[in-house]
């Protein structure tokens, strides 16, 4: 795919949602980061049902100790992977607190070094709460990228640091929101709506035409 075509592909996507973000909701960087953490293997859903009820009685890293990992149970249960979870962000809050003042880091290295984040999460954080661009390639964004033709890879590094050199600069900050809506609710992986596709006659998908109805 030549660089004309990806810029016509993110002018139609920003056109359409100029200003994208999460689904995830957060009023913090702290927020933010504790609700990615839980989004691992669970929908944006299912997470803020449980940050709902969560964030107004504990959002910062001294009040969700305070709670401890069983007192964080009571309000992620409903989500998959809770027990690990609750253990690893009792730890985070307590990394945050005694490295980091409390608050959230801004750089890759420290974000990294928390428990329960890894190079997706860091990503998420750095590009929506502190507005870097970065590329948290989850399983839409891997899914659009080789598909569409737009960035493709064997694995999901392969395809963040493909995109990160061939999105044209303009679109870089919010291009994977775009890709992340895109592949949740339009090019889905078992039936893609090519037919209700905005980039459809710009995508190399070669199976397009199969699900054009």
């Amino acid at each position: 795919m030549n660089k004309e075509k990806r810029t016509e592909i993110f002018t139609r996507l920003r056109d359409a949602n100029p200003t994208p973000t999460t689904e995830l909701n957060y009023a913090s960087p702290f927020e933010l980061l504790i609700a990615v953490i839980l989004s691992a293997q669970a929908t944006d859903v299912g997470v803020n049902k449980a940050t709902a009820k969560l964030y107004p009685v504990a959002n910062t890293p001294e009040k969700i100790l305070a709670l401890g990992v069983d007192g964080l149970k009571e309000y992620i249960k409903t989500i998959g992977l809770f027990n690990s979870k609750a253990e690893n962000v009792i730890k985070t809050c307590r990394a945050l607190l005694e490295k980091h003042g409390g608050e959230v880091p801004d750089n890759r290295e420290d974000l990294e070094a928390l428990p329960g984040v890894g190079r997706k999460t860091a990503n998420v954080v750095l590009n929506t709460a502190f507005g870097q661009p970065a590329m948290a390639v989850d399983t839409h964004i891997f899914r659009v990228s080789n598909r569409t033709g737009i960035a493709p890879g064997k694995n999901v590094l392969e395809v963040e640091k493909r995109l990160m050199r061939v999105v044209p600069k303009e679109f870089l900050l919010d291009a994977h929101h775009w890709l992340i809506l895109h592949g949740r609710y339009t090019c889905t992986a078992r039936k893609p709506k090519c037919g209700a596709c905005i980039i459809e006659d710009l995508c190399e998908f070669k199976y397009k035409r199969d699900y054009m109805d």
